[in-house]
């Protein structure tokens, strides 16, 4: 359907639902929402409102929805498929003002959050509890978008994805309705599972404005390892036998040697200069910790594994791990005027190694720089390639590449997309990874969305 940039009358009336300093046509303001931190983009809108509360969400969607204008959700711009951009212009929602932690429940394990709570800040405050919300995709995310985009991370090989720690969700349709979905109870049977439906649906069904969350105990002791390889294979190897013997790895984390020697000149960390894994354990003592470890150890080095390094202090686990997610900004910055494309499959485990011999060796003749790394406990791989903007050749080498890893993956059962979100980059992979089943995809969008305001132009 044809979409329009906002009338003058129309930014009167938005305006008049929230307050003057809560709606901009701002050239600062719609260039900062033209792009999120993909090489998508830019999209303008046509104006950005921040509401405080439900209720000024369903307002602004009704008369949205009345004038066909679209709407696209905004949480805190790191995505890296083009998710919140208004590729149809329009208005963008940004709920950043609706930050509010609304309580709590220790006991319970629960707490009550609005979806501009960014979830490190979520985690500061319940520290003192001895709890912590799990998913951790390193970037300062809020709990709306990694509901939207079903965000996981490096923890996700133990504790699992956004999706396994949402229980409830207060929602806005796209005519303005209020519903909640799911119940405070940790687990039911009660009729069609509607939560599960709208995460990861990218705003295309429904704008969040409350979501009851689960949370987890704090381990009593915790300790990261340290271990190189002569090469991507072996580590990848490793990784699969370390999942068979039922470690239970709390992080598992592969990066390849051009990732090492950035974060080694970056952030000063002395890796050894090759393929390295990064790894951490949770327990409930020291002494089953140091068991588990010299396991690790064992098959690490059955594998061609060296400098095993256990034991790590904590200021030094928590530099690691900073580093670590650090890492895709540390690829920008190093590659100027050189955008990323970051490829984001998931595959069966077993197939891991495989894929990741097939990418080294694209990476190794492609002549454009590309960096491997990923979640491999659970076989989620990202391969970054950077292109000059606007180099022709350098764009087509990288989706000739992008597009043969992902029918690889497809091919072995696995998914375009492990946790970035479809977005714009993954659309064209979804008729192959889902077949008839997409078209009902497009009937449930349809049936909650049918005048197509919501964040149009994603997932289909």
């Amino acid at each position: 359907m044809p979409y329009r940039a906002l009338e003058p009358d129309e930014i009167v009336y938005l305006r008049d639902i929230v307050s003057p300093d809560r709606f901009s046509t701002g050239e600062s303001h719609l260039e900062l929402h033209a792009r999120d931190q993909s090489h998508h983009g830019p999209y303008r809108p046509s104006g950005v409102v921040w509401p405080l509360n439900a209720d000024e969400v369903s307002r602004i969607l009704s008369y949205c929805n009345t004038r066909r204008i679209p709407v696209t959700a905004w949480g805190a711009g790191s995505s890296l498929e083009g998710n919140p951009l208004p590729v149809h212009g329009g208005l963008v929602m940004n709920m950043s003002r609706m930050n509010r932690i609304l309580d709590i429940r220790p006991k319970d394990f629960q707490a009550d959050v609005e979806p501009g709570v960014v979830y490190q800040d979520l985690n500061e405050r319940l520290r003192p509890e001895g709890l912590f919300f799990p998913p951790d995709p390193g970037a300062r995310a809020t709990i709306g978008g990694m509901t939207a985009n079903n965000s996981a991370g490096t923890r996700t090989v133990r504790y699992g994805a956004t999706r396994d720690y949402i229980l409830q969700l207060e929602l806005v349709l796209a005519d303005g309705e209020i519903i909640n979905a799911g119940s405070r109870s940790a687990k039911t049977s009660s009729g069609y599972d509607l939560v599960d439906l709208f995460v990861g649906s990218e705003g295309t069904l429904g704008v969040v404005t409350r979501a009851t969350v689960r949370l987890a105990g704090a381990p009593e002791e915790d300790s990261a390892a340290l271990v190189s390889f002569n090469d991507m294979v072996n580590a990848a190897q490793t990784v699969f036998e370390i999942m068979r013997t039922g470690l239970a790895p709390a992080a598992m984390e592969l990066i390849d040697q051009s990732c090492v020697a950035l974060l080694n000149r970056e952030e000063h960390l002395g890796l050894a200069d090759s393929p390295c894994l990064i790894m951490e354990f949770h327990g409930p003592s020291r002494a089953y910790l140091g068991e588990v470890l010299d396991l690790a150890r064992e098959i690490a080095e059955a594998h061609g594994g060296g400098g095993f390094t256990a034991g790590l202090g904590r200021a030094e686990r928590d530099r690691l791990w900073h580093a670590r997610h650090k890492l895709g900004e540390i690829i920008i910055r190093t590659n100027p005027g050189a955008p990323p494309l970051s490829l984001d499959v998931a595959m069966p485990i077993s197939h891991l190694p495989e894929v990741i011999a097939s990418a080294a060796r694209e990476v190794a003749t492609s002549g454009l720089p590309g960096y491997i790394f990923g979640h491999a406990g659970d076989g989620n791989l990202h391969v970054v390639f950077c292109g000059r903007e606007g180099n022709h050749d350098d764009w087509s080498a990288i989706e000739r590449v992008n597009t043969m890893i992902v029918k690889q993956v497809l091919d072995l059962g696995g998914t375009a997309t492990g946790e970035h979100g479809v977005g714009l980059g993954k659309r064209k992979f979804m008729d192959q990874e889902h077949g008839a089943s997409l078209a009902w995809m497009k009937r449930i969008k349809y049936l909650f969305d049918p005048n197509g305001v919501l964040n149009p132009g994603k997932i289909f």
